[in-house]
């Protein structure tokens, strides 16, 4: 995809397998804030293969526990907004975020410590 920053980026790669590597995030969130992306330009998350599906996993349960045992704490997300147009912080091209946590780092200071207002209680008719 000619777009695609993500289908271009051998030099920022951390590790690799045969359908998926990783790369530090920029822009980042936080420090270490690494992305998983399969090479196959694939927008929607439910068009990976299986032999994607595994690659991606692979690497997820390498990065994901270093990171969990040097910062405390690591959150996995992926997100599908096809409303957003692409840009710096939103590309078209299926990847998964590790993003190291900890009770006092920056996103949650900022921001996720006031989500609890945001949840509410299921109604008894739902």
């Amino acid at each position: 995809m000619p777009d695609c920053p993500f289908c271009d980026c051998d030099e920022r790669m951390i590790s690799e397998n045969d359908h998926a590597f990783v790369i530090l995030s920029n822009p980042r969130k936080m420090p270490d804030h690494l992305l998983v992306i399969p090479r196959r330009h694939v927008e929607k998350p439910w068009e990976l293969n299986a032999d994607e599906r595994r690659s991606v996993a692979a690497l997820i349960d390498e990065h994901q526990p270093l990171l969990a045992a040097k910062y405390g704490g690591c959150d996995m997300r992926q997100n599908y907004r096809p409303f957003m147009q692409q840009s710096a912080f939103k590309v078209d091209h299926v990847h998964f975020h590790l993003m190291p946590r900890s009770l006092h780092d920056t996103l949650y200071q900022r921001v996720e410590r006031f989500e609890t207002e945001l949840f509410e209680y299921i109604p008894d008719e739902e």
